[in-house]
């Protein structure tokens, strides 16, 4: 008798799913024991799983197994949206009390302040001349200092990655990056047609030896980076290493995109202070002040500005007139920097809740910034404890939905602070601790 098809049986596993017979963060059984049990063969088996992966119900992790994803219904490789009901430990956008008096104050102030033209205009990625050197003021710290004809503007910071992602790589090419990464970036470069290639890290980030490394053996047309609490590892360059990065950059001629949407809280030094010529730099609004009203901001070098203003306009990703009215008042009357010192100090308490809150647990990361790295023990899987937790109305992100490598990610999680009220935090994390030392699912329902 034949063996049934792979997408057949595929069929059928993904109708138990559905049906809830199998469980987000369940385990599926190992391929020679799932083909006895479905009388297929083994090779059948492996076919099956694949499917299965490919259709985003699955992850299979190198060592541990394969479990039903934790985040069903996510498209692509970008995490679910926390249900409504769950307490937000998934995304990264503070909300001060002081943020609705502001969004008020300014939409008040624009026609008084003569904006209500520009509000209501439309612009092209430079925006406008004041426009450019406000943000270029804005984004200058010590050793820092871009250029105004540098500045371009997007949507918000996810548009500004895409853009220059796409006006460094072709479909076909490849862009380095950390082995963990942004989850978004991986959805904007597999839509791109771009390669992410993962990078050898220690404890500050990409080691240069290595990319070099990986450039010689197959050229890369660039490298992603967040030098600045890593997401999701927290993790900061110092400066020797981010000078390594610039000199790195020289000696092979890659573009760095810097990711600095975090950088407003720390005070290290951009590595486009150290390699202008090569760094594009990345940051937007949306962190420092309020997502819903935001723009993008791509500090360029001189040789790649009309590069990226092409791929921001041929993108669709120009930032449109009342946010732009809206950030270059909050970046020239002080405001955002007002609230970039607030976060700061709200980031620093919550990481100290959290620790506190999760003694006796393995955690990773920078004290400044609004994310931490849980690393579980070893009597649980990352997908079945996000999937436990999200049953106790917790939502969280294993760690799989940042790994490049799909198979290799390691067994954590991790944890945005930023949402919730303090209490509810306090609550949740203690719940996660409990869980976290239980160790087993079952025991704990």
């Amino acid at each position: 008798m034949p063996s049934p098809d792979y997408r057949a049986v595929a069929d059928a596993v993904a109708a138990e799913i559905a049906a809830g017979r199998l469980r987000p963060g369940d385990r599926l059984p190992p391929q020679r024991d799932f083909a006895y049990a479905r009388g297929i063969a083994v090779s059948t088996a492996s076919r099956v799983y694949a499917e299965l992966a490919r259709r985003g119900l699955v992850l299979g992790e190198v060592g541990r197994g394969t479990y039903v994803r934790s985040d069903l219904g996510a498209p692509g490789t970008i995490q679910a949206e926390p249900p409504p009901a769950a307490i937000d430990l998934q995304r990264t956008h503070s909300h001060l009390p002081q943020q609705e008096s502001l969004l008020a104050e300014t939409l008040a102030a624009l026609p008084r302040l003569g904006a209500s033209e520009a509000a209501l205009s439309q612009f092209g990625p430079a925006g406008t001349p004041r426009a450019r050197a406000v943000a270029a003021r804005f984004l200058a710290r010590d050793g820092y200092a871009p250029d105004p004809d540098g500045i371009l503007f997007t949507g918000n910071g996810r548009q500004a990655l895409a853009a220059a992602l796409a006006a460094l790589a072709p479909p076909g090419e490849r862009i380095g990056c950390e082995p963990l990464t942004y989850p978004v970036v991986k959805g904007i470069a597999a839509r791109l047609g771009i390669a992410l290639v993962p990078l050898p890290m220690d404890a500050e980030g990409v080691r240069p030896e290595a990319v070099l490394q990986v450039h010689r053996a197959q050229p890369l047309a660039g490298l992603y980076l967040q030098p600045t609490l890593q997401n999701p590892l927290g993790a900061t360059m110092g400066l020797g290493r981010r000078a390594e990065i610039a000199a790195l950059s020289a000696e092979t001629g890659l573009t760095v995109v810097e990711d600095a949407v975090y950088g407003f809280l720390s005070d290290a030094v951009p590595v486009a202070a150290l390699a202008p010529e090569r760094t594009i730099l990345i940051d937007s609004l949306s962190k420092r002040v309020m997502p819903g009203l935001t723009i993008g901001l791509i500090a360029s070098p001189p040789a790649l500005v009309d590069r990226l203003a092409a791929s921001v306009r041929q993108g669709g990703w120009t930032a449109m007139g009342l946010p732009l009215a809206a950030g270059v008042h909050w970046m020239s009357d002080g405001s955002a920097a007002r609230l970039a010192l607030a976060k700061r100090a709200d980031a620093a308490a919550r990481q100290a809740l959290a620790r506190e809150a999760l003694a006796g647990l393995s955690v990773r990361g920078d004290p400044s910034a609004y994310h931490l790295w849980l690393e579980l023990p070893e009597t649980w899987r990352a997908e079945a404890f996000a999937a436990a937790a999200l049953r106790r109305g917790i939502a969280l992100i294993p760690a799989a939905s940042f790994a490049v490598s799909p198979g290799y990610a390691p067994n954590a999680v991790r944890l945005a602070l930023a949402v919730p009220a303090r209490v509810d935090l306090a609550r949740a994390l203690g719940e996660l601790r409990r869980l976290a030392l239980a160790g087993d699912d079952q025991a704990v329902e």
